[in-house]
């Protein structure tokens, strides 16, 4: 949660920020608890698994809009064009052993399949891993922006019977932790597990991006591409990436992060957006960088690489690592 005063309309406001796994952003009068910009309770599809009751509604805030993605549609597949023939074929393929996929936006709940029915399987966006995901946000009180990380990752699948009967499950055509997504040269794909840094969502990319938002209005300053795939050529490889961790923002005017499964650390221009510096690790950093000043004075900047995680290729013991980082 951030935690800064903002000005609305002229009007301070001690305000709390937060971004949940559903990534919209809810922005909070502290002392009232009041929306600032208005939240309104909105109708979405129930649950039809026996005997679970969901709600009906669920809070949308007015603004800013939601920062991650949240609906699919089937002409939002990848294509070859996006991306390479292979990545998109076996996304074609896995969308026809889906049977077809069902999202009807924010908040879509799991099918509910009968045993031995015909497949047919929910979109969930944002998947289980979230839109926003525990790196939190960072934040510039003299800009009045609130930065966040964000990914575009489906889960995929339907809710069926237990062996037996005696309860519910969550299953997919590839194992229960079923991915919308292909990695580069497991035939396993769609499921996270054994995936790593190599897993391209099925999806037409950007798959993640760097987020700065105007609290004080409510809107999107900025919104760009974070992270790049290595393996396509010039000209493709803006895809944005998964990632783990979150940004800082410092009074220099600078948002760094190291958070995407790219094995990067970059910084930003706050108040445009720009990149402004990567610098390659050797291992992915799932982690929120901190910054300080030494004892000559100097600025530093770190941040502990060791991404061996459910979204980065496996490692070797051994890479992992505190990094620094003398500012000029």
């Amino acid at each position: 949660m951030a935690l800064l005063d903002i000005t609305v309309k002229g009007e301070k406001i001690p305000a709390a920020i937060v971004v949940p796994k559903h990534a919209h952003m809810y922005i909070l009068n502290r002392v009232t608890g009041k929306p600032v910009f208005g939240v309104e309770e909105r109708p979405v599809s129930a649950s039809e698994v026996p005997g679970e009751r969901s709600s009906l509604t669920q809070p949308f805030p007015l603004k800013p809009p939601v920062l991650a993605r949240d609906s699919y549609r089937a002409d939002e597949i990848v294509t070859a064009a996006d991306t390479n023939e292979e990545h998109a074929k076996f996304c074609r393929d896995l969308t026809e052993r889906s049977g077809g996929f069902y999202n009807v936006g924010p908040f879509t709940p799991y099918v509910y399949r009968e045993n031995g029915a015909k497949p047919y399987s929910t979109m969930l966006f944002p998947g289980s891993i979230g839109g926003v995901n525990w790196g939190g946000t960072a934040s510039d009180p003299a800009l009045g922006y609130v930065f966040v990380n964000t990914l575009d990752e489906a889960s995929i699948g339907w809710i069926e019977k237990t062996q037996g009967g005696n309860g519910y499950r969550r299953n997919s055509i590839v194992g229960p932790t079923s991915r919308f997504q292909w990695s580069a040269g497991d035939p396993r794909s769609g499921n996270i597990n054994n995936a790593g840094a190599r897993a391209w969502p099925c999806q037409k990319p950007p798959w993640g991006h760097m987020v700065a938002v105007n609290v004080n209005t409510g809107d999107i300053a900025w919104k760009v591409p974070l992270g790049i795939t290595d393996e396509l050529p010039d000209g493709k490889k803006n895809t944005g990436r998964l990632s783990m961790g979150g940004p800082i923002a410092t009074a220099g005017g600078l948002v760094f992060i190291a958070a995407t499964n790219d094995k990067r650390f970059r910084a930003f221009d706050s108040r445009t957006g720009k990149e402004l510096w990567s610098t390659k690790l050797e291992m992915s950093s799932h982690a929120v960088p901190i910054t300080y000043q030494g004892k000559n004075g100097k600025q530093y900047v770190a941040v502990v690489a060791g991404g061996a995680s459910a979204i980065d290729d496996p490692e070797p013991p051994g890479k992992e690592a505190l990094i620094v980082f003398a500012l000029p």
